[in-house]
């Protein structure tokens, strides 16, 4: 027996955002020596002009956004990238030197430098004859 069931409209503040693009966590490997580290992350299909990169609060965000390769003249025989944004952040510890942070990207992989404050840098500390 069928019952009459109430359907209940959610109540909206302001327009919903809507995304049909899949927001991915991109790959990262991270290292350090004694004045920095380096942040090594893939964004595959990105181009540079759509890499963010953002720092607030101690917080690190990187973003890219990659686009489908087009090819006019051709049709797909077979399609596994499909447009999508890569986002992933970071807590970045108050040793690190955030005004002098650098970014470089290369063949698909988002390079940054963060370096050490020279507060946090290791030192060599002399022993004096006594």
């Amino acid at each position: 027996m069928a019952t009459d069931k109430e359907i209940i409209k959610k109540e909206s503040t302001g327009p919903e955002n809507i995304s049909t693009r899949p927001e991915l966590v991109p790959v990262v490997d991270i290292f350090e020596n004694d004045t920095e580290l380096l942040l090594k992350a893939d964004f595959p299909g990105v181009l540079k002009d759509v890499i963010d990169i953002h720092y607030e609060k101690n917080e690190l965000t990187i973003y890219g956004k990659a686009n489908a390769i087009e090819q006019p003249e051709w049709n797909p025989t077979l399609r596994e990238f499909y447009p999508a944004d890569y986002r992933r952040s970071f807590r970045v510890s108050k040793g690190i030197d955030v005004d002098k942070i650098t970014a470089e990207y290369t063949d698909g992989v988002l390079t940054l430098h963060l370096p050490k404050s020279e507060a946090h840098k290791p030192r060599q500390i002399k022993v004096l004859a006594g």
